[in-house]
């Protein structure tokens, strides 16, 4: 991949290895444009995430790193911030970075993707588990607080599939993230989760390429091994699909290249 938007550090206390690590990958995958988006700060599930002490640490470390790196590969600065109400943060939301990518891990504050909370499903309807996670995305996009939308359909990552068909599921989602001119990144994630496949579907990325949305590519690397894992397979998918550009971000602003 030209593009790597999504990745994170030890900060976030359930990664591991040095930004450097995670650069020389990148730089030895042929990735032009790396970023790291680490779990923002917020006062809930504090142990998955940096604290509001550590944004300074991170922002310049990652500042530091694009300066020592800048004749190999462009480095850019983000955060993952999680949509749940009450919880958002301005100190996050105004933070002077190149992009933010708006993620749902909660349901209702039930953390659908945890492997401690896989309990849950059992005890709930999946095709109203399905369609309450796309309307939270469908309401984190129209909240215009984000540039990307992170692993679109991360609801199907242990394999709970719903029997409603999943395009209709989530096309007033993405009707909303075109209205708010948001990209979605292709995340390989998903190939190292039960799921065994990127996030989004090829299914859902057929609509996003018919609505003309952007797409943007993922490693969302938690180790420096992670970086470049499945590059090849998305490209693929991506240039099978028609699509010949990815987004990046420069200053919160879009720009694309080719691939």
């Amino acid at each position: 991949m030209i593009a790597d938007l999504h990745n994170h550090t030890k900060l976030c206390n359930h990664a591991e290895g040095e930004i450097s690590e995670y650069i020389e990958q990148a730089i030895k995958c042929g990735i032009r444009y790396f970023g790291f988006s680490e779990h923002a700060p917020m006062n809930f599930d504090e142990q998955y995430r940096i604290g509001f002490h550590q944004m300074q640490e991170y922002e310049q470390s990652i500042l530091e790193a694009k300066k020592k790196y800048e004749k190999e590969i462009e480095i850019f600065l983000g955060y993952e911030v999680d949509f749940l109400k009450g919880y958002m943060d301005e100190r996050v939301l105004n933070a002077n970075v190149d992009y933010l990518i708006g993620s749902v891990h909660f349901i209702e504050e039930w953390g659908f993707d945890n492997p401690e909370f896989i309990g849950s499903y059992q005890n709930q309807d999946i095709d109203e588990i399905w369609q309450k996670y796309f309307d939270a995305i469908e309401e984190m996009a129209k909240s215009r607080l984000f540039d990307i939308v992170g692993h679109l359909d991360l609801i199907k990552i242990f394999k709970y599939m719903p029997k409603k068909e999943i395009n209709e599921i989530a096309k007033n989602a993405l009707l909303a993230i075109k209205e708010a001119d948001m990209s979605v990144e292709i995340n390989v994630a998903g190939f190292r989760k039960p799921i065994g496949e990127a996030y989004p579907s090829f299914s859902l990325l057929q609509e996003i390429k018919k609505l003309d949305i952007p797409i943007t590519f993922a490693s969302d690397a938690h180790k420096p091994e992670q970086v470049g894992l499945y590059s090849k397979e998305i490209t693929k998918m991506a240039k099978q699909l028609g699509f010949s550009q990815c987004a990046i971000y420069r200053g919160r602003k879009i720009e694309f290249v080719n691939f």
